[in-house]
């Protein structure tokens, strides 16, 4: 087995300079990183991870923990999360919170005894504990999808965060079924405490006003984000004396609850009721009717989390950013609109969204 003196001779360099370019302790010069890493590839050298994690405190791991890993969504967001930190020379420890505030305390906390160098967290709807248990520990971290608001100057630890637009993609929905001449959208919406909850509420709310449309409550159901919560929301929205002609549903898993109220009552789309959905997905296209949505950049989101979490911990103490990224409008059939030709609708109907 090659060593790092193997290394060394091969590449006309001293130790020292290998170890720099393994733990990148110091700069060195392109060329010369270059020959370290070909005489490496050449000699089969593979580095000993935890002696390089005693010589630089660092283990060259990140601590992922999101719930509803199987969502797609999320699983598209992981792909992101393993795909930028490979690319950055780093491992992937995953835990699943299943949404519960103790669970989450408890996973990020053995993700954090396992030494990794930082965390990626799409928080649950009450984060206290776990900001608590980061600030304590003072643990790098980005928050993903999800977002805090911790207003400046009360002390609180404050993180990192990126997430998607929501609020105005919402709002685009809500128009569009409007502007198709709908008076009753219902909302089914998230998991109550949940950032991305509120703002598509807000956003659902905004859209309703510029339609000039009232508000009104009772069409507006929690879904709690999942799959049998969105058919209940749905069933009790389609319950009601004046039902909803429209809808709008504010995550995939619930999209597929809905579907099921609708289907157990005989009911069509768009035929009986209009509906509009955030969150695309893979099989999206493939219903009948095709469904009309906003996708998410998830892939993007994952990625920026871990450029983020690397400029962390590369400059510990420069000031937060929160990023939201653009979403694009997906424009198919089950808002009611005729079919449209692919390769056109593909530019005039998919749109960001910022």
């Amino acid at each position: 087995m090659a060593t790092m003196a193997d290394v060394a001779r091969s590449a006309g360099v001293s130790v020292a300079t290998v170890s720099h370019v393994l733990n990148d302790t110091r700069p060195v010069l392109p060329r010369t990183r270059q020959a370290v890493l070909d005489a490496m590839e050449e000699l089969g050298y593979t580095p000993n991870t935890l002696a390089r994690s005693l010589v630089t405190s660092r283990t060259r791991s990140i601590g992922l923990a999101v719930s509803a890993i199987s969502n797609p969504y999320f699983t598209e967001i992981l792909q992101g999360v393993e795909a930028a930190a490979l690319e950055h020379g780093y491992s992937l420890l995953i835990a699943d919170p299943h949404d519960d505030p103790g669970h989450e305390r408890k996973v990020v906390q053995l993700l954090h005894e396992r030494r990794v160098d930082g965390m990626i967290v799409a928080p649950s709807a009450d984060p206290r504990d776990l900001v608590a248990y980061l600030g304590r520990h003072r643990v790098p971290a980005v928050f993903l999808d999800r977002v805090l608001d911790v207003p400046e100057g009360e002390g609180a630890p404050r993180f990192d965060q990126v997430c998607a637009e929501s609020a105005e993609p919402t709002t685009r929905l809500v128009t569009h079924l409007s502007g198709l001449g709908h008076r009753r959208i219902g909302l089914v919406a998230g998991r109550p405490g949940l950032s991305t909850t509120r703002e598509r509420i807000t956003g659902y709310r905004h859209g309703l006003a510029a339609a000039g449309l009232p508000y009104d409550e009772r069409l507006l159901v929690h879904g709690d984000s999942e799959a049998a919560g969105g058919e209940r929301a749905a069933a009790a929205l389609l319950s009601l004396a004046v039902p909803p002609t429209a809808l709008v549903t504010a995550n995939n898993a619930m999209t597929i609850g809905a579907l099921r109220a609708l289907r157990d009552r005989g009911l069509s789309v768009p035929g009986d009721l209009a509906l509009c959905c955030f969150d695309d997905f893979a099989w999206a296209d493939l219903f009948s009717p095709r469904l009309t949505a906003v996708a998410q950049p998830s892939r993007e989101l994952g990625a920026q989390a871990v450029r983020l979490l690397l400029e962390r911990l590369a400059a510990p103490d420069r000031p937060v950013r929160t990023l939201r990224l653009p979403c694009t409008f997906v424009h198919r059939t089950s808002c009611g609109c005729p079919e449209q030709p692919r390769q056109a609708s593909a530019k005039a109907h998919e749109r960001s969204l910022p």
